[in-house]
């Protein structure tokens, strides 16, 4: 019987060790397997290059042509006698979700490129943003102001904040990205999301891997205020 259960120096036992470290061997390269294809598909280049093979493919967010992103995530639009219309972008409203309540500067304010231009308030606290362009502010969006859904509706049409008079607005686009380098621009800043809490991007993305609403608090939990302003660039605010 010994000499069944034992050939050539091996046991029974060595044999099915050796089959159970093989399978755990085999189990543990499929889930790296499957961790690697995430990361590659979730890649900002990656995904840049599969909408140029496949254009019907959706983007993490909306980045409309012929306008300029500033890193604040506030967006400008020029128009003629040197105005420029001013919003919030699609990651600003993504990262903070519903809004509450907008304040903006009043008529005749100054506001300074790369500084606070307006506040938005969700749970009576202010996420301060910063304005894409200096210049003084000749209107305001009254609609936004007593209905701030529209921000989540139509964040570049509708829901424009402000329009400010600048003889600098052509100097100012230059600070600002547009085109292609914003969209990727823009997907890169999710990528850097850095949770404080240690929570992966998976659950912010709904099942079609686009990113769901309200991600500061997702994955800032209690601290989604800082995590939001940090992302802003109006962590100092």
């Amino acid at each position: 019987m010994e000499g069944i259960l034992e050939l050539e120096g091996f046991s029974l036992v060595d044999i099915y060790s050796t089959k159970g470290l093989e399978y755990l061997i085999a189990v543990i390269a499929f889930f790296g397997f499957l961790a690697l294809q995430r990361y590659i598909m979730t890649s900002a280049p990656v995904r840049e290059k599969a909408r140029e093979l496949h254009p019907g493919l959706p983007a993490w967010f909306r980045v409309p042509e012929g306008l300029f992103y500033h890193q604040g995530h506030g967006w400008l639009r020029p128009e003629p006698g040197s105005i420029g219309v001013v919003g919030m972008d699609d990651f600003a409203r993504k990262l903070i979700g519903n809004v509450d309540a907008v304040e903006l500067p009043a008529v005749g304010s100054r506001l300074a490129q790369g500084e606070k231009g307006w506040s938005l308030v969700v749970d009576s606290v202010r996420i301060p943003m910063l304005s894409p362009v200096a210049g003084e502010v000749v209107e305001v969006n009254n609609e936004v102001l007593r209905s701030p859904e529209i921000l989540r509706q139509d964040p570049y049409g509708k829901g424009w904040l402000l329009k400010v008079k600048s003889s600098g607005v052509a100097s100012n686009t230059r600070n600002l990205l547009l085109g292609k380098l914003a969209r990727t621009w823009m997907e890169n800043a999710l990528d850097n999301l850095h949770p404080i809490h240690g929570e992966s991007l998976g659950p912010v993305l709904q099942d079609g891997g686009l990113p769901v609403e309200g991600i500061a608090r997702i994955l800032g939990g209690d601290r989604w205020v800082e995590l939001a302003k940090t992302h802003l660039l109006t962590d100092g605010e």
